[in-house]
């Protein structure tokens, strides 16, 4: 099957949108409500499991990332929200570099510190290009990041920000909103980063109906990431799937 990061692009290169579950660490604290969150998003033929968030209020990460790849035949990607979010139970980690935000930590500090325990890990890391986007209200991720977001409605920043990424290396990018968030990035934004890059794109955040994610793919998204959507109402995730997959 390659690697994720080979998936993915193999994925773009043939037209095929893929869909993302993404799920708290903080719910490894309830296991009957991981594995039903964890075998619905396989019912709905999630392509990949992410787990990660920016702030972790119990100690369950490592026992609820081993938990979801007991459960799932799906790629497990870790979405780290620091370096202490690693396990050698997953498949891969999106190594992200926020680079819509001007944190030395978030773009280069806290991978230093990462790197030898992704590598002892034997994870696949897939370099990406992080960008925080404005979803009308602040979120965990702006707060823990102590960064600004790029405006919602300014597309050429975001597009240029992403193109910056990709001739730096990075392999994705990935346009966020943020858990909780209001709304999800607008599809003009993401048709001008299409315009601007040739990497896969994933976007996540304040995707809750299946209009907005049709929108997104039809604007160039790859991969979508729904979350919030998904633990208010677990049926949500087969329409999305539907309107995601086609």
């Amino acid at each position: 099957m390659g690697t994720v990061l080979q998936t993915i692009e193999a994925a773009k290169g043939s037209g095929r949108k893929q869909l993302a579950v993404l799920i708290d660490p903080d719910m490894g604290a309830d296991q009957a409500l991981l594995e039903r969150t964890v075998q619905n998003a396989c019912m709905a033929k999630a392509d990949m499991i992410f787990v990660g968030g920016s702030l972790l209020t119990t100690a369950a990460f490592d026992h609820c990332v081993e938990l979801v790849k007991r459960w799932s035949d799906r790629p497990v990607v870790l979405f780290p929200g620091s370096p202490a979010q690693l396990s050698r139970h997953a498949d891969a980690v999106l190594f992200l570099s926020l680079i819509s935000g001007r944190n030395p930590e978030l773009l280069i500090g806290h991978h230093v510190t990462a790197a030898p325990t992704v590598r002892a890990m034997g994870l696949e890391a897939i370099p990406t290009g992080y960008m925080l986007v404005d979803n009308g209200r602040p979120t965990t991720v702006s707060y823990v990041s102590q960064t600004l977001p790029i405006p919602h409605d300014k597309p050429g920043i975001a597009a240029c920000t992403a193109l910056a990424g990709e001739l730096l290396g990075l392999r994705t990018i990935y346009m966020d909103t943020g858990s909780g968030a209001q709304r999800t990035v607008h599809p003009a934004m993401v048709a001008a980063v299409r315009q601007a890059v040739d990497l896969p794109i994933i976007v996540g955040g304040g995707i809750r109906d299946t209009a907005s994610a049709r929108s997104l793919c039809e604007a160039g998204a790859d991969v979508l990431v729904i979350g919030t959507a998904f633990e208010e109402d677990p049926e949500r995730i087969f329409h999305m799937s539907e309107a995601i997959h086609g």
